[in-house]
Order: structure tokens, then C-alpha cells, then sequence
């Protein structure tokens, strides 16, 4: 198939392949910037096939893991196989909309078992971020029956259909957007022209694959706004380094010629990589992708992984 051609029903964003990655386009302004013209990529069919060229493996969630609430068929076996042979295996997503617990007790259910600090989230990000500022009143986006463990310690009050936290608030954090609407988003966007805050976004995925479709992300309401209001929102999370750097701690000290971002996103995953000085494989079966003339995609970014991997 051509890219942007797909056999899929309809999107959850309305967005097809094409209008999700024409979305990631039009903001590489506020990216990382990176381009490039050679197709010098490998190919593969799984990660099996590279795996001696790396010591560690850091996994995207939603398109390598996972689809949704569903595991890729044979990931949770790779991940066991990858980790038997000595390899160092991790997550890194930009999964800010539920607590750190929620997510281990999700990829034990999926058949994965990582350990509690081998995942690393751009929600983790940005709480290293505000560190110190509980002093600070935020307004948040996030959906109330996720819960806030792990944000105990600062002062929220949530986003909803009332006008006044959007009024008196002190920033905003963007980290869930489940039960977001344009009533609220333009509450949003007219409270920062009226009196600009800081925003910050746990979670800088315009769109993520679901079983159906794509979801509508942070990422895609901090681009309107910041578009709308003039307002810089500072992000959390791939393709940005900050994810990069708390994962990079983690490991403690490593060969960086040795580590290999496996991602199904060429703005978010592959972009990132490069930003952190990394390898990078982009999964072609699952996720943004699936279907979908890859090599198309990234002629037309100048984002180039190192590999392209059919499936995990």
C-alpha cells in the first residue's frame, strides 16, 4: 500500500495514517531538528535478528508491546528471550495518564515482567521536573478515575466544566487527555491569552494506535494551544531528551554505540533516539505504521532509524 492508503476502519481522532503524520510535520518546529536524506537503514524481521549488535533494548509501549489493551502476539516472549541472553531490557513511554503502579499491574496482565524501576515514563519526567515546586498550584488535565498516585505530593485541581481553576491556577499540566473536549480546551486557550502560565506536558503524543484507531494525545492539544495563544509548552517525554536522561541514569554507565530505541513512531521514537545519540529500530508491523508504505514516510521526514523491524 501507499502511505496514507489503509484497509482500518474509522480512526478515534477522525485522523487517517496521512493526517496523523501531517500533524507531526507541521509542529517539527517544536521538535528536535533533525533531518536527513540518505536511506542507509537495515532491515529485519525481529529483534532477534540484531540483538547481538546491542546490550541494551529500550521498548516503546503502544506499538511494540502492546496495541491498546492487547500485547503483539510473541513480544512478551522476545522481551523473556532478549532478557535470558543477558540483555538489559527497558521501557521508555510517554504513558503520563496513569500512575506508575497502574502500568506494572497492565504489563503483568499482558504476560511482560518488568521490573518496577525498568519503566520509565514521561510522567516520571516531569515529575523530576517538579521536584521542589509544591509550593505551586497546577491545573490538570488528566482523567479523575485514573487516580493521582504518585502526584501526592502537589497541589492540583482538575480541568473540568468549571471556569474558576482555569482562572486562579498558578500553571497547567497536560498528562491525560481521556475525557478532554473543545468546551475545555477552549477554556484553556482563552484563559492563557487572557493571562499566560506555564504549560507543561507529561505526555508530547499527538495521536497513539489503539485496537480501532487512533487516540487524540497531550501532545495535540499543547500544539493547538501553543498555535492559538503564542504560549511555549515545555514537553515531557520522546522525542525530547529529558525521558532519555532519566533512563540513562537508571542504567548508570553504559555504552551508548550499545543501545537500541525500539519505537513504531518516526516523530517520537526514531526522532528521539537521535536527539539522545542512540540507535534506533523502527517497528513497521504494529502501530503508526502497520499497513502503511514505511520507506515513504521516512523519505518524506528525513527521520532515518538505523533498522527497520517488521515486528518486535
Amino acid at each position: 500500500m501507499g502511505f496514507g492508503e489503509s484497509t482500518r476502519g474509522h480512526h478515534l481522532t477522525g485522523f487517517s495514517v496521512q493526517e496523523a503524520f501531517d500533524a507531526y510535520e507541521a509542529v517539527r518546529h517544536r521538535l528536535p531538528q533533525t533531518r536527513s536524506t540518505e536511506l542507509n537503514y537495515r532491515q529485519a524481521d525481529t529483534l532477534e535478528d540484531i540483538a547481538h549488535e546491542f546490550d541494551v533494548f529500550l521498548l516503546d509501549a503502544f506499538g511494540v508491546l502492546n496495541i491498546g489493551d492487547s500485547a503483539i502476539p510473541d513480544t512478551p516472549d522476545r522481551v523473556r528471550s532478549l532478557t535470558a541472553a543477558g540483555k538489559r531490557v527497558l521501557v521508555v513511554s510517554n504513558a503520563a495518564g496513569f500512575p506508575h503502579a497502574t502500568l506494572m499491574e497492565k504489563y503483568n496482565r499482558l504476560g511482560y515482567d518488568f521490573a518496577p524501576q525498568d519503566v520509565i515514563t514521561s510522567r516520571a519526567t516531569l515529575l523530576s521536573e517538579l521536584n521542589g515546586q509544591s509550593d505551586l498550584h497546577w491545573g490538570l488535565m488528566a482523567a479523575p478515575s485514573a487516580g493521582l498516585r504518585d502526584l501526592e505530593g502537589l497541589k492540583l485541581s482538575y480541568l473540568e466544566d468549571d471556569p474558576k481553576p482555569y482562572e486562579t491556577v498558578d500553571g497547567f499540566l497536560l498528562i491525560g487527555s481521556a475525557v478532554w473536549n473543545e468546551a475545555r480546551q477552549a477554556m484553556l486557550e482563552a484563559t492563557l491569552q487572557e493571562r499566560p502560565r506555564p504549560v507543561l506536558v507529561g505526555n508530547p503524543d499527538i495521536v497513539a494506535p489503539r485496537e480501532y484507531g487512533f487516540s487524540k494525545e497531550p501532545g495535540l492539544y499543547a500544539h493547538r494551544l501553543a498555535d492559538r495563544t503564542g504560549v511555549a509548552p515545555q514537553f515531557f517525554g520522546k522525542p525530547f531528551a529529558n525521558i532519555y536522561d532519566l533512563a540513562f541514569q537508571c542504567l548508570g554507565h553504559i555504552d551508548k554505540s550499545r543501545v537500541l530505541m525500539v519505537g513504531d513512531s518516526l516523530h517520537t521514537d526514531i526522532l528521539g533516539a537521535r536527539e539522545a545519540g542512540i540507535a534506533s529500530a523502527l517497528i513497521s508491523g504494529y502501530g503508526f505504521f502497520a499497513g502503511h508504505d514505511v520507506e515513504a514516510a521516512i523519505i518524506k521526514a528525513g527521520i532515518i532509524p538505523n533498522f527497520v523491524v517488521s515486528r518486535p
